[in-house]
C-alpha cells in the first residue's frame, strides 16, 4: 500500500477518520473527503501534516459535479487513483414500510447507494487510466444479507450497494481493479452507545476493526479477493 493514493468518502464519520488513520499508517496517500468542513478537520487535520494526508471539505458523496471537482484536486496533487474506499452514508430505522415516509427512504437510498454509485462513477476511469490495477471498497451492511422489521429502506439500500458491488468487480477484473464490499453489524461508535444504552456494547465491531478488514482488502494478499461481500460483526 506504500504511496498508493486512496480516496476515502465519509472521511470525518467515527469508522471513515479511523480508516483514514489506518491506512496513512500503513504508508498510503489519503485523500479525505467529507460534506462537513468542521468535522473533517477536527477529525483528521493531523494526518495530514505527520502523513500529508489531502483533506477536501464540503464534498458532497451524492452529487457528481462535488465528487468530479474533488478528483481534480486529488489528480492535481497527485496524478494518479490507486484506489476508493466508499464510507459515506447514513442510517434511519424504525416503521414498517406503510409508515415510512418518501423522504427518509429517498434519504437511505441517496446515502447509501446512490453515494457509492456518484463516487465510483467519477473515480473508476482514473483508477483505470492509470494501468497499475486497483481496489475498491463500498460499505454495505449485515442488513443487506436479511433485513428486519423497521429497517427496509436502510436494509434495501445497502442491499443495493452489495448488488453494485458484485457488477463493479464484473465489470473491472479485466483491470486488475478488485471490488469488495463490508458488511459490518452495529459498530461501537458514540451515536450508537448513545442510541443503544442498555446493549451489550463489547459484542459490537469497533471502528478499528473494521478498519483492518478494508486494509487486509487493499493488500498484496488480497488479491484473489474479489466481488465479495464481508461481514464484520464480531461477536454481537
Amino acid at each position: 500500500m506504500e504511496g498508493k493514493v486512496v480516496v476515502i468518502t465519509g472521511a470525518a464519520g467515527a469508522i471513515g477518520s479511523v480508516t483514514a488513520r489506518v491506512f496513512a499508517e500503513a504508508g498510503a496517500r489519503v485523500t479525505l473527503i467529507d460534506v462537513r468542513e468542521d468535522r473533517l478537520y477536527e477529525q483528521c487535520e493531523d494526518l495530514a501534516s505527520k502523513f500529508g494526508a489531502q483533506l477536501v471539505p464540503n464534498i458532497d458523496a451524492t452529487d457528481l459535479g462535488s465528487v468530479e471537482h474533488m478528483v481534480q484536486q486529488v489528480l492535481d496533487k497527485h496524478g494518479s487513483i490507486y484506489g476508493l474506499i466508499n464510507v459515506a452514508g447514513g442510517f434511519r430505522s424504525g416503521s414498517p414500510v406503510h409508515e415510512t415516509d418518501l423522504k427518509t427512504w429517498e434519504l437511505m437510498i441517496n446515502l447509501n447507494a446512490r453515494s457509492v454509485f456518484v463516487a465510483s462513477h467519477a473515480v473508476i476511469p482514473h483508477i483505470i487510466e492509470g494501468g497499475q490495477g486497483g481496489r475498491i471498497a463500498n460499505f454495505s451492511a449485515k442488513p443487506a444479507l436479511s433485513a428486519g422489521k423497521g429497517n427496509s429502506a436502510y436494509a434495501a439500500s445497502k442491499a443495493a450497494v452489495l448488488r453494485l458491488t458484485e457488477s463493479m468487480a464484473l465489470e473491472l477484473k479485466k483491470h486488475r481493479i478488485n471490488v469488495n464490499a463490508v458488511l459490518p453489524g452495529i459498530v461501537n461508535t458514540p451515536a450508537n452507545r448513545e442510541a443503544m444504552p442498555d446493549a451489550d456494547h463489547d459484542s459490537w465491531v469497533t471502528p478499528q476493526q473494521v478498519a483492518y478488514v478494508l486494509r487486509f482488502l487493499f493488500s498484496d494478499e488480497a488479491v484473489a479477493v474479489n466481488a465479495a461481500g464481508i461481514p464484520v460483526t464480531g461477536y454481537a
